[in-house]
């Protein structure tokens, strides 16, 4: 069965300076360490330090507000457009002059999944989501957005995008083999079907599916968006009988509706192996 709550019914935890952390997913969560995961709240003029193991793969997501990250890859200024990819061995700081929300995850030990991770590990990157190149679903009203890839980042120990469900989308039902996987409501409701039974979500829910866990999602009134990562980055999808095979289908447009930073061409869901231009 699915892990599945909201971040509300997660203890906070004063760390840092101004800063409260609550941990959504660790091995006491899903009975496995492939991935932590814990939401930090900053307050106004808070702070707090990012360090990475020299094993280990890190990312930090906005959410809410502004933040300044200060460190060995120099300072950069994010908003809740940005996600960005620490390497092994990475020390800096988190500042929030206004305060901010984010989610900041690891995969311990991430040669498990990736042998190539320990001679080359993935590099320091920063994607502004809206930037890249949205694909739309063949059967369905689904837009998807990648953010982090193998060929983005140079490792197969994780995959992460953006989905972005219309008012009344429903995917097909479906499971994955290889990897596991969660996904964080960021905006909407709506339902998830997890080996057929219900659960209603909303945003702020973090829903963690184990390998070969048959699942989709159905969209209420309002346009629901959420980001998910795999554990893993490469794994098959498996569709239920008669659903059809999902193929993404290229927009040649970002988000905003202008021309994104790269582009990728159409590609089914099933394949087990990302295709070169993702």
């Amino acid at each position: 069965m699915p892990v599945i709550f909201n971040q509300e019914a997660i203890l906070a935890v004063k760390a840092g300076s101004g800063v409260f952390v609550q941990t959504l997913l660790d091995d006491k969560t899903t009975s496995n360490d492939n991935v932590r995961l814990q939401r930090w709240r900053i307050t106004p003029g808070g702070s707090m330090p990012v360090i990475v193991a020299d094993t280990d793969l890190t990312w930090v997501q906005v959410l809410e507000g502004e933040v300044d990250l200060i460190g060995t890859q120099g300072n950069n200024e994010l908003s809740n457009v940005h996600l960005v990819v620490l390497p092994p061995s990475y020390s800096g700081t988190l500042t929030s002059k206004h305060g901010a929300i984010l989610l900041h995850a690891e995969v311990p030990d991430a040669a498990r999944f990736d042998p190539v991770f320990a001679i080359k590990p993935p590099p320091f990157g920063c994607v502004d989501w809206t930037e890249e190149p949205v694909l739309n679903a063949e059967h369905d009203a689904r837009k998807r957005i990648y953010f982090i890839t193998p060929k983005m980042f140079g490792t197969k120990a994780l995959a992460g995008e953006l989905i972005i469900y219309p008012p009344g989308t429903e995917a097909s039902n479906h499971h994955h083999e290889g990897a596991e996987h969660f996904q964080y409501i960021i905006k909407g409701s709506g339902t998830v079907f997890s080996n057929e039974e219900p659960h209603l979500i909303r945003a702020d829910d973090v829903i963690y599916n184990y390998e070969r866990e048959r699942h989709y999602f159905s969209c209420n009134d309002e346009e629901m968006l959420f980001v998910e990562f795999f554990v893993p980055g490469e794994f098959k999808t498996v569709w239920a009988d008669n659903a059809p095979i999902c193929t993404w289908l290229p927009t040649g447009k970002n988000i905003k509706g202008g021309a994104p930073v790269r582009n990728i061409a159409a590609h089914s869901s099933e394949t087990v192996i990302k295709p070169a231009d993702i």
